[in-house]
């Protein structure tokens, strides 16, 4: 199989043409976004808008460099995420969409319509037939389907479980309903009562009440909870975990094979932009941004979820470690950064199986803009 091109910007400008508004426009037309869109077509801008409080989410303005090309091309944009399964600022529509604009993606900025891919309470649904090893179907946003062709922009970015967030995560789980959340997170937390120290923060944010506080330690109900992880994100302490071994390579599968699911009938009609900026050590799930954990690399695109991923996972390994940063080790040139953070997680996992089970190539020529 030959390499997939993966079309790289880096951050630098010293002139008004090399701006990072002209790199994304430039992108846009090297790796030949134009031809997934046909005219008068719906074309989905997915993005992650950002939980109140975080800041690291992509840029509105670089949004709308999409959005304008898109239209330029004769489609009919408009930008879109799905609910999510745990409880915040994006857990509806109505709730969704004022996140969205008091982000900037209000219509004045981006160019185009918001558009909650799964409706106002997660019913807006479509089963899709993938026939692979952890599903036969999986529960796609009903808007997902219905698009005719999607540009995927991701913030890349560390994450609790799944290692790292990029284009491969923003499909699968970002392009599901609640119920294909649901259905992805197989594994369930649990509480290190030596380590607890009863502070009560994720007895705060669970969503459907299955922590509670006894003998001054948190414990979990298991039949209540729903495997949103959100107790781990919160925890000053790291007194809650999961079985990594058998567990979470299930998981991260399950959000690949989901992506399957997101892309099937338009693979053609695809294009994915990874942001490479800003890479916190959690996911824009959370209600906050931390220290980068490496400088700020770039912009890359592809028409390759794939072989994106991997280009980013190396650029970001291949930086030194940011001082203060959640890095706890590998700060070195080289080293795993998102083990340097959990050194549990599996990150390249993501690539591995999605070479396997073709969502695409890890097999990538990175092309530098000239």
């Amino acid at each position: 199989m030959s390499k997939q091109k993966v079309y790289f910007a880096n951050m630098s400008a010293r002139n008004p043409n090399d701006n990072t508004i002209s790199k994304i426009n430039r992108l846009f037309d090297s790796a030949g976004f134009g031809e997934t869109i046909t005219r008068n077509s719906l074309a989905a801008i997915k993005l992650h808008f950002g939980e109140i409080g975080n800041d690291s989410y992509i840029n509105p303005v670089f949004v709308r460099q999409v959005v304008d090309k898109v239209r330029a091309h004769g489609g009919k944009p408009f930008v879109t995420d799905s609910n999510t399964l745990y409880l915040g600022s994006r857990n509806n529509a109505a709730d969704h969409i004022e996140t969205a604009v008091l982000h900037g993606f209000d219509y004045s900025v981006v160019g185009a319509p918001v558009i909650i891919a799964d409706g106002l309470h997660g019913g807006n649904i479509k089963t899709v037939t993938i026939n692979k090893k952890h599903f036969n179907k999986v529960i796609i946003s009903g808007d997902i389907v219905a698009a005719e062709s999607i540009i995927v922009l991701s913030h890349f970015k560390g994450h609790e479980v799944a290692g790292f967030g990029g284009a491969i995560k923003n499909l699968g789980m970002g392009c599901a309903s609640a119920m294909g959340k649901q259905a992805q997170h197989n594994a369930r937390p649990e509480i290190i009562e030596e380590a607890c120290i009863g502070c009560g923060k994720c007895v705060a944010v669970c969503p459907k009440t299955a922590i509670t506080m006894m003998n001054d330690k948190s414990t979990i109900e298991k039949a209540k909870c729903i495997g949103c992880f959100e107790c781990m994100t919160v925890c000053p302490e790291r007194a809650i975990d999961i079985d990594w071994l058998t567990e979470i390579p299930q998981f991260i599968e399950r959000i690949v094979e989901y992506a399957v699911g997101a892309i099937q009938g338009k693979e053609s009609r695809m294009g994915y932009m990874n942001f490479l900026t800003h890479i916190t050590p959690d996911c824009d799930c959370v209600p906050w941004s931390d220290i980068p954990i490496v400088p700020d690399i770039g912009i890359l695109a592809s028409r390759d979820p794939v072989a994106i991923d991997a280009a980013s996972f190396d650029l970001v390994n291949n930086q030194e470690g940011n001082p203060g940063s959640q890095l706890l080790h590998n700060h070195r040139k080289g080293a795993d950064k998102f083990k340097g953070l959990r050194e549990n997680t599996d990150a390249y996992r993501q690539i591995r199986y999605g070479n396997e089970i073709g969502l695409g190539s890890s097999e990538y020529e990175l092309v530098p803009l000239e």
